[in-house]
Parts: C-alpha cells; structure tokens; sequence
C-alpha cells in the first residue's frame, strides 16, 4: 500500500533494489523491477527515484527477459506521467540548490520525460539546459554520453513534423514562366555569359525571383543596362539549375551539386533553393564529413543544415567521440547548440506547441 511504499523509500530501499536491476539473473531482476514499478505509484517516491539515478539506471539496464523490459518500461511510463505540479516543483528546486550530482541526475531525468509544454520551464528559466551542455564538456566519455543522449531526446520530443521537404512560400509574389522559357532566346532581354556559353534570360522572371537579382537590374548596378552579364565564379551545370528553379519553382538537387549550388543560392538570395540544397546535404551526412558540413552551413548561413548537423553529433556521439578531433567539435557547437535551445523552447512556449524543437524525417 501507499504507506508501504513510502516506508521503503524512506529506509532506503531505492538504492538496493537499482543495483539488484544489474543481476544475472533474470528472476531476482524481474523482482527488483517489479519492485521499482510499484514505488513509481506513490508521488511521493517519484523525486528520491530520480534523484538517486533511478531513471538512468532503468534507461541503461541490459536486462534479460522481455517481461522485465515491459515491466522497466511500465516504469518510466509511470514517472513521466507523475511528473508534474508538486513533484516537478521539488525536482526544479533540486535542480537549482542540491549537490552537483544531484542536479545532473534531475536534468537527465527530466530531459527523458518531462512533458514537452514544461521543456521551456525546466531548461531555459530553471538552468537544465546549462547543466546538459556542461555534460558535454566535462571529462568523463559517460557523462558526455549522457548529456548527448538527454539533449537528443529533448529535441526530438513529439510528433516528427518535417520542416525541410520543401521550399518555403515565396515573401514575394511570385512568376514562373515555366520549363519551356529555360534558356529560350524567345523574348529573352538579358544573356549570361557562364564559362563561354551563353544563357538566355527574361529580366521579368529575374526580377520577381529575389532580391539579388532586383539591385542587379533595377538598381545602380552596372548590370542594369548591359545585354550580357558575365558569371565568373559558377559552374554552367549548377548556373542552369539554379535557373531552372527560378523558372520553374523546382528542381531535383543532386548530391553531386548540391554544395555548389547552395553557394550559388546564397549568392543570390533564393531561400526556396537553399533549403532544397539543405535537404539534399542533410541526407548525406556522415560520421567522417559532419564538421565540414557543419562548416559549410556556418559559410551560408544555411540554418536547416547547421540545426542536422548539430542534432547528427548529439546522436551519433559514440562513433564521434573516438575522432581526434571531437574535442574541438563540441567546444566549437555548444554556442549554438545553446542558442538553438533557448530560441525554439521559447517560441514553442509562446505557440504552445508540443512537437518536437528538431523535426526528424
């Protein structure tokens, strides 16, 4: 019962039946699981339950037999269903004044299964966020391990809702003279030199397509008035994609041009075909490339590609951490990593938004 279960929280029972979770046998684990599931009942154990590691220890536990699993998992169920009101009021003030470690355990804890409109609460007005960033920097490869694993969580918390699989709407009414007018003379008024060839192009389309092109030929400019503008720094293939976009309003970005053709899209201010070269990079990310392309996103404020990349470390940690140079990687992240945090934990506060900060596709 009730007074029971507090009793054994109380005498310090939490303690012994977490490091009988780490028997070999599988019916002394099962007992010790079952055990633990009946304490979750009572709010009163779900604070000593976490403060002693609880929710780690039922996390990492290799555990033998599948009721057992059902059983941990029941578990952790429970507590997050009872974190809440006075329960994630006292969590909250160990977090702020308790020891250290403490502190650490109530952030990972919490990062696991606090509910997603408390998220902003907890690690931006209450110093979670701060605590699973220095995770990441301290010495230890278990408690790095951990704060990668809680802030992968944390940002991924919700329904996947993809915000990458198209271009945004246009600010700008937008014209498209469609495929048929891609490097037609037809009623062309303005030709591209690209590498020696010549491209046909309609000022009308140009200048609806962004505000590049708009200085270009509506400003003072030299290019204003001039029938031929030379393009030096583009190769031909990704000049003719980038204006088929702008023609069209789509394009099938290759991986093979795509890093080429982000260029070009920044240079020019078409967002739509940044985002699409975005998506098309973030796909091909890997273990070995993932600091260049992290580079890459810094060089053209590509914002999709920096935000997968940031969320590709946290959960890719363990193949990471064994590079030379992670080290450098993470101290060089953890700026915008936070930024990223604080920014959408506030926005999805102000929109009471529940889904996740980084949509997964």
């Amino acid at each position: 019962d009730a007074h029971n279960q507090v009793g054994i929280v109380q005498s310090g029972g939490i303690v012994p039946l977490l490091s009988l979770l780490d028997s070999k046998g599988g019916p002394l684990q099962h007992n010790s699981a079952f055990a633990l599931y009946g304490l979750a009942e009572n709010e009163d154990n779900v604070v000593d339950l976490i403060k002693t590691g609880g929710v780690q220890k039922l996390l990492e536990g290799e555990f033998i037999a599948q009721p057992t699993k059902d059983c941990v998992a029941k578990t952790l169920k429970r507590l997050e269903e009872k974190i809440h009101g006075r329960a994630l009021s006292h969590l909250l003030y160990l977090m702020r004044t308790a020891a250290k470690a403490v502190q650490k355990r109530v952030a990972l804890a919490l990062a696991h299964l606090c509910a997603p409109n408390d998220r902003k609460t907890i690690f931006v007005d209450n110093n979670g966020l701060e605590l699973l960033l220095g995770l990441l920097e301290s010495k230890s490869f278990k408690q790095q391990k951990d704060g990668s694993e809680a802030l992968y969580k944390l940002a991924t918390k919700g329904t996947s809702l993809s915000s990458v699989d198209a271009a945004p709407v246009s600010p700008t009414p937008q014209v498209y003279l469609g495929e048929q007018y891609v490097n037609n003379p037809t009623l062309s008024d303005v030709t591209f030199l690209v590498e020696g060839k010549r491209f046909y192009a309609h000022r009308i389309c140009l200048l609806a397509s962004s505000d590049a092109f708009r200085a270009m030929f509506d400003g003072g400019y030299r290019e204003r008035d001039a029938k031929d503008v030379e393009i030096p720094n583009i190769r031909w293939d990704v000049f003719v994609l980038m204006m088929r976009y702008i023609y069209t309003g789509s394009v099938t970005v290759e991986i093979d041009h795509a890093q080429e053709l982000l260029r070009a899209a920044d240079q020019y201010l078409l967002e739509g075909l940044k985002r699409l070269c975005e998506y098309a990079i973030a796909q091909d990310i890997s273990v070995e490339d993932v600091m260049l392309m992290y580079e890459l996103a810094e060089a053209f404020n590509a914002t999709t590609l920096r935000e997968t990349c940031l969320l590709f470390i946290l959960e890719q940690f363990e193949r990471l951490s064994t590079k030379p140079w992670y080290g450098r990687l993470i101290q060089r992240v953890i700026p915008d990593l936070r930024n990223f945090f604080v920014s959408a934990l506030v926005k999805c506060y102000d929109s009471n938004v529940s889904s996740p900060l980084w949509p997964l596709d």
